[in-house]
């Protein structure tokens, strides 16, 4: 299972848009507090477009309770890692899966990157760029994980329940 890791969120529409995006790529979302907004149901409903009803989310009041309450493979997406997304194996079978992001203004604090040097993972851009938007980011990394497991239990046609397949065709 993959799963998407936002510590200390500050804004609410990026944690909104990565709620829908959680949703549509059948991923776990986690929260680490603190957030720069009310993590109330009511908040997120609002800035996830009503998505936060579909969400498999986990609230953890700190990093070390984020720790102890999960298990599997760490991977931080930072400026400072020295791995891009296609080099790391992110569609393990067998164990858990968690890619971890920032808060949009600090990022993951020094000493927790620091204490995992080698799971540190870089999305590649132009070197005048300090970084990307946080929902952006979450959504490059997803795709790639999805990618990784050839899109496993995702639809990849129009659902039914929408305009279906034969949409094109009538």
């Amino acid at each position: 299972m993959r799963h998407i890791v936002l510590y200390e969120p500050e804004i609410p529409q990026n944690t909104g848009n990565i709620i829908r995006l959680c949703v549509a790529f059948k991923m776990t979302l986690h929260i680490i507090r603190p957030a720069g907004f009310p993590l109330s149901m009511a908040a997120l409903r609002r800035s996830s477009v009503n998505y936060v009803d579909d969400i498999d989310m986990v609230i953890h009041d700190t990093w070390e309770a984020f720790l102890s309450e999960t298990n599997g493979k760490l991977y931080f997406v930072t400026r400072y890692g020295n791995q891009t997304p296609d080099t790391v194996d992110l569609s393990d079978k067998h164990e858990d899966v968690y890619l971890i992001f920032g808060s949009e203004s600090a990022g993951v604090a020094k000493q927790i990157l620091k204490q995992h040097p080698k799971q540190l993972i870089r999305i590649p851009m132009a070197d005048k760029m300090r970084s990307l938007n946080l929902a952006n980011s979450v959504a490059m990394l997803a795709y790639e994980s999805a990618r990784q497991s050839a899109f496993q239990a995702l639809s990849k046609e129009e659902p039914p329940n929408f305009k279906g397949k034969n949409y094109l065709k009538d």
